[in-house]
């Protein structure tokens, strides 16, 4: 897996492969031939995809797409999903299973299906992870409505819109002040509210890290003093390209494990609990994920349908 990004024209040249590629499989006498909104499913809410209408429904592995890259992660299938969702039919992608800048990807790689989807004819991207709870109210099973985020690598210099701009997306300098818009957390939590949902649902401010690594206990007590919420390992570069490509953006983070920022215990003290004691993993992960995601999809039904 390269690290080397590639020239402008030859991204916009792969973008175009990626389009043609999947319009020739996709029935022009229908509606998911012009699909309105790209769901970016996270681990373990690839179950998203059991929304959409079976009778129209269309699978496309990220292998027989140009410029897509393989997704590598226990739980993110690495499919394109095609169909309708909800009363109204609205057209949709579901990306089930997203890229990881950890897996040895570039930006530029892992954001592709979002510059894809954007050509598609996508207006709004609905983005969702699995995420650590960095504030102590936050336990397993919450929902956190993201309302904006930390670009930790970002702010170090890996960006996601490093490099030559791409002007027929979007101009150099990128606002993100209103990355995620007021309008769709509104619906999402008028639609919950609705279905009579009771999990504890939140907004916050997501932590994007590079991983994969889950955080040290002096990281979460750090992350706690810089503002976030929530920190997780996806997400923000896909936003950061979906407003740089003109789209709305809703994002989710479903806790799935409350972060340890507990000093480790002192080896001079006899009663201390072992470190192996509240250990993240991704098993655990995955399981909070699939408790969840009857809520989760169920809200995100009703708020699709009215897109």
């Amino acid at each position: 897996m390269s690290s080397d990004l590639i020239t402008p024209e030859q991204y916009i040249d792969l973008i175009g492969q990626a389009v043609n590629k999947i319009q020739s499989v996709l029935p022009t006498d229908s509606a998911i031939s012009k699909p309105r909104v790209l769901i970016i499913c996270g681990s373990g809410l690839g179950g998203i995809a059991s929304l959409l209408d079976k009778e129209s429904l269309i699978e496309l592995s990220y292998k027989n797409i140009p410029g897509f890259k393989t997704s590598t992660v226990p739980g993110h299938a690495g499919k394109l999903v095609f169909g309708l969702i909800g009363s109204n039919k609205v057209p949709v992608i579901c990306m089930v299973g997203r890229l990881h800048y950890y897996e040895g990807y570039t930006f530029q790689q892992t954001t592709f299906p979002v510059r894809v989807s954007k050509k598609l004819g996508v207006e709004n991207v609905i983005v969702t992870n699995a995420a650590g709870g960095v504030n102590p109210s936050f336990k397993p099973g919450d929902l956190m409505i993201i309302n904006d985020h930390i670009d930790f690598p970002g702010l170090a210099g890996q960006h996601s819109l490093r490099g030559p701009n791409l002007e027929t997306f979007g101009d150099r300098f990128q606002p993100l002040s209103d990355a995620y818009s007021h309008e769709l957390r509104k619906k999402f939590f008028t639609k919950a509210k609705e279905l009579g949902v009771t999990r504890n649902i939140y907004e916050g401010t997501y932590l994007f890290a590079s991983g994969p690594t889950f955080e040290s206990r002096a990281e979460v007590r750090m992350l706690r003093v810089i503002g976030a919420d929530a920190v997780g390992m996806s997400t923000v570069p896909e936003v950061v390209v979906a407003r740089h490509s003109g789209l709305n953006v809703l994002a989710l983070s479903l806790i799935t494990n409350s972060g340890n920022g507990e000093k480790p215990p002192s080896v001079f003290d006899e009663n201390a609990k072992p470190l192996n004691e509240n250990i993240a993993s991704h098993a655990e992960v995955l399981q909070a994920a699939d408790e969840a995601s009857k809520d989760v999809t169920r809200i995100f039904e009703a708020t699709i349908n009215e897109l």
